[in-house]
């Protein structure tokens, strides 16, 4: 298999149908995200704090089914654990579909929803730990980085994609047409999964969930850390601009998706180049530029110009600290080891939020951007560390 193994130019035409597999799957969340709201508060007629469960239930399931979904990863087989969560994404769509025959009983039909969503957030992690695990399998860890690069950049482009697609389906249709959507799409995808060369599971270890913990913590914290930045306009650039009285925010996450998507294609092989480490510390340092920028601006414009070096900056932390993850962890529980890696950022998403809106309350929203600098700049001090130790391992 390592003989086997292709030449840098050719590993994303060799990653190219799981970077596919994930593209289409990710759709079904996409389709959702921009509609499920207005669904369960005006369809439903619930209030907000029902769209925040109901939405978030995804996530919080993703979280909970992360580490599980990297074990079955290196124990089962990459590939199964995609097929595994494709035909999960089915159920999930499925579930959509019966909560419609409960719309004259609007608890009974968010709650079977709800269960949807968790469904979907299961599926999710079995689809990006099974595609990352079989895209290390396929190309090797020396090219841990490009995978981690392509995965995450098929998610994002599926999402921005989905969005628009999701919203012109539901103002067509309905709900109807997200829930038949959310079971078809992965069903055509299981046909794009079953060509591409399956790749042995890996010997079992055992117990290693304290070793794996203590592979991959260091630069889980980093991730996390790092992570609060893009959080924090993701969930609050809308009220700063409103707040301001600045027209177009739209274009703030346009920007900061543009640049996110930029960055990943044009300097996606640096982390395996010259060391995750190194790519970390210089993103870190332009991410919390892009967020110092947004506290300080005076105008929309500055502001925008912030976000970009946002986008940028966090474009490439997730697969810099990834690859001296995979570097430190056992070569037989990678997947486990990526699982528990991603559920930093799991994590980070779901406690920094409610934490900077707490921020937002008590001092403003200003100040959201002024904390989250010096969260992303504390992610400097990890790149160090990691920078450090890389140098005594080579010594």
């Amino acid at each position: 298999m390592t003989a086997s193994r292709p030449a840098g130019q050719h590993v994303l035409a060799t990653l190219l149908p799981v970077v596919g597999v994930v593209f289409v799957a990710f759709l079904v969340i996409g389709l959702a995200l921009p509609v499920l709201p207005l669904h369960v508060h005006q369809d439903l007629g619930l209030g907000t704090f029902m769209v925040g469960l109901v939405s978030g239930s995804q996530f919080t399931a993703s979280l909970l089914s992360r580490l599980w979904a990297g074990h079955q990863s290196d124990s089962r087989g990459a590939k199964r654990a995609v097929v595994i969560g494709l035909v999960t994404a089915v159920a999930a769509g499925l579930l959509y579909l019966l909560s419609l025959r409960f719309v004259a009983a609007p608890v009974v039909s968010a709650t079977i929803l709800l269960l949807g969503r968790a469904v979907l957030g299961g599926a999710e992690s079995f689809i990006v730990m099974g595609a990352l695990g079989w895209g290390l399998a396929l190309v090797g860890p020396q090219h841990a980085g490009k995978v981690m690069v392509w995965v995450g950049t098929a998610m994002y482009v599926a999402y921005a994609v989905g969005a628009p697609a999701g919203t012109a389906l539901f103002a067509g249709y309905g709900f109807v047409a997200i829930a038949v959507a959310t079971m078809v799409i992965p069903l055509v995808t299981l046909v794009l999964v079953a060509p591409v060369p399956s790749v042995p599971p890996s010997p079992p270890a055992g117990r290693a969930f304290m070793r794996v913990l203590g592979a991959v913590w260091v630069p889980g914290v980093g991730l996390a850390l790092s992570s609060v930045g893009f959080g924090a306009i993701t969930t609050f650039i809308v009220l700063l601009f409103a707040q301001h009285g600045w027209g177009h925010a739209w274009l703030a996450f346009t920007l900061v998706s543009a640049a996110f998507v930029v960055g990943r294609a044009v300097f996606g092989h640096l982390p395996d180049k010259i060391g995750g480490a190194n790519v970390a510390l210089v993103c870190v340092l332009i991410e919390a530029t892009g967020q110092a920028l947004i506290w300080l601006a005076p105008w929309s414009g500055l502001a925008l110009f912030g976000t970009a070096l946002t986008g940028l900056g966090y474009s490439l932390i997730y697969p810099a600290f990834g690859v001296e993850a995979v570097r430190r962890a056992p070569p037989e529980s990678r997947g486990f080891a990526m699982g528990a890696f991603t559920a930093f950022l799991d994590l980070a998403l779901g406690v920094a939020n409610p934490a900077l809106g707490l921020v937002a309350t008590g001092a403003g929203l200003g100040a959201v951007y002024l904390v989250s600098t010096f969260v992303v700049l504390s992610a400097a001090m990890i790149a160090l560390r990691l920078r450090s130790t890389s140098h005594e391992g080579r010594s």
